[in-house]
């Protein structure tokens, strides 16, 4: 019992470090200006790791100390985490282009006539070619910890479950297998829910003090502290790893017969179950349905924060506390109708048709529930012709810097990339706490002929109202669709020989990591890539999107 809670503690905390990653993928897009194709990549890279290993790791599995080995595996985890951390500790602090850079400088981007070109340097200072260099170690840091992610994690749970199933008597190891189950499908949830936390505070919260920092987590610049929770959770990991160098390499137990498994019947047992119709079915639509949970759980969280203007930390706090808890409650439930009614496979895989045709039902409105991106002067929208004429008479005479990104919210509720952009002069500073009150004097803005002013920071969708919606049908078409993950293993388990069971299971997550989990990330990210309008440029290469068509994002 022992070994079950460890295993417990270990299985969280192992899913700690690689779910947190995918709470904080949009913070860390923004903070080190990659693609979501690059980001996806990220988040889906510890699977290569894993499967390189998995099916050695498996054979060997009853001929080795199985506790000592989980317990090197979760040393390695926990060196990535920290690994994941790395890159905070190794680059400057986060610079983002603000109206005041500090009482005693005078660079800005307010609108200034007549100083050519002064601001040229607001936005091209981090253009060294150091800055090109750190940020490829910065991306080569973060791949070779979620490689090690992947292979410490690869003897975790197959020998902790083996383990348990040899020396756990009949009748209570179901339980305790349950038990390590609903640990793995809430790992996700704590990780969101430690992302909710951790990005509520300033990433560089070590390095500067809470003075100087001008932002709120409202704003689109905003860089929550990503790496607080890998450091939080490795230690968790290091923790946990402690008693597996203590456990015994065997527990006394009646022992029952193993199959004995060589490596020249390998080939023929594969063919056997490949050519199998019903598993094969089942797994390639096993395949579809976790290469949309894959890219989802990556991507969900930054869907949120620009459909509905949310903040990172509100965005993780609603998968984490919603939709994750939603799954779980469909996987339950799709068991206990099984194991109620006796089914049979025939009404197993009518389960399953049933729960996936209700989910698209239901996800179908999804479609539509959300609003276009919010207007931005120049970027997506226009009000005429002579707007346009308009929008380069009325900043010309300001020699803006084209890269400056502080968006304000202008009094005519459009947004502009930065003050300097929409022609303001003038900007009022709250003492008290050093913080932009608004701009004034703004020669773009002008309403009833009058020159308008802005606040920082951005308009957002005005989509909020259709933010519970969404919410809602999304959490029941999750329920619905995970309802058919039991009756689906179950089609899987039955329909092959059980003396094949564990290989087919092995074949099967082969399969889903392969088809699944690293190609579905990666996909989702490209298509979300083709729907940014306006990219940032990091020495003249493309780094993180700063708008997308909300329209798009969502269909696509």
């Amino acid at each position: 019992q022992f070994f079950v809670f460890c295993h417990g503690l270990l299985q969280l905390s192992q899913l700690l470090v690689s779910g947190y990653l995918k709470s904080s993928i949009s913070t860390i897009e923004r903070r080190y200006g990659l693609s979501s194709q690059t980001s996806g990549l990220l988040a889906s890279f510890n699977e290569v790791g894993n499967t390189l290993l998995i099916v050695f790791i498996s054979y060997f599995g009853s001929r080795v100390h199985r506790p000592r080995f989980i317990g090197c595996g979760a040393i390695l985890v926990s060196l990535a985490g920290f690994l994941m951390s790395l890159p905070h500790f190794i680059t400057g602090p986060y610079e983002y282009d603000q109206s005041v850079a500090s009482m005693f400088s005078n660079t800005t981007d307010l609108c200034q006539p007549g100083v050519p070109g002064s601001q040229g340097n607001l936005s091209d200072a981090g253009c060294t070619p150091h800055a090109a260099r750190e940020n490829h170690e910065v991306l080569l840091v973060m791949f070779i910890a979620q490689a090690l992610l992947g292979v410490g994690g690869v003897p975790i749970q197959p020998f902790g479950i083996s383990y348990i199933d040899d020396f756990a008597s009949e009748r209570n190891s179901p339980l305790y297998l349950g038990i390590l189950f609903s640990v793995t499908v809430i790992g996700p949830g704590v990780a969101f829910m430690l992302g909710s936390a951790m990005l509520r505070f300033y990433v560089d919260i070590d390095k500067v003090t809470g003075d100087n920092v001008q932002l709120t987590n409202k704003d689109p610049r905003w860089v929550g502290a990503w790496w607080l929770g890998f450091l939080v959770a490795a230690s968790l990991v290091a923790v946990s790893a402690v008693p597996y160098f203590f456990f015994p390499r065997e527990m006394p137990k009646e022992v029952g017969e193993s199959f004995p498994f060589f490596l020249s019947d390998f080939p023929l047992v594969l063919l056997r179950n490949l050519r199998h119709p019903v598993f094969l079915l089942v797994v390639l639509a096993q395949v579809n349905l976790s290469a949309m949970v894959a890219g989802l759980a990556t991507f969900m969280g930054k869907f949120l924060e620009r459909q509905f203007s949310l903040t990172a930390s509100l965005a993780n706090m609603i998968i984490g506390a919603v939709n994750i808890p939603g799954a779980m409650v469909g996987i339950v439930v799709g068991g206990a109708i099984l194991k109620r009614f006796q089914m049979s496979l025939r009404q197993c895989s009518a389960m399953c048709i049933l729960g996936m045709f209700l989910c698209l039902l239901l996800a179908f409105p999804l479609l539509f529930l959300g609003c276009p991106t919010q207007k931005v002067a120049g970027v997506t929208y226009s009000e005429s012709s002579e707007f346009e004429h308009h929008a380069l008479e009325c900043n010309l005479q300001c020699n803006c810097p084209e890269k400056a990104y502080n968006p304000i919210c202008g009094s005519n509720d459009i947004e502009y990339i930065s003050p300097c952009f929409a022609g303001c002069r003038v900007v009022n500073i709250n003492a008290d706490n050093n913080t932009v009150l608004n701009y004034t004097n703004c020669s773009c803005i002008s309403e009833k002929g009058l020159a308008g002013f802005a606040k920082p920071g951005t308009c957002g969708t005005g989509c909020s109202h259709l933010f519970l919606p969404f919410v809602v049908l999304s959490c029941l078409a999750g329920i619905l669709a995970s309802i058919s993950h039991t009756p689906s293993f179950m089609l899987i388990l039955r329909s092959i020989q059980p003396e094949d069971k564990s290989f087919a299971v092995g074949i099967q997550f082969m399969l889903l990591r392969v088809l699944a989990w690293m190609p579905g990330p990666v996909l989702y990210g490209s298509a979300i890539d083709t729907t940014c309008i306006l990219w940032e440029k990091k020495c003249d290469r493309k780094a993180a999107c700063r708008y997308y068509d909300n329209n798009l994002f969502r269909q696509r």
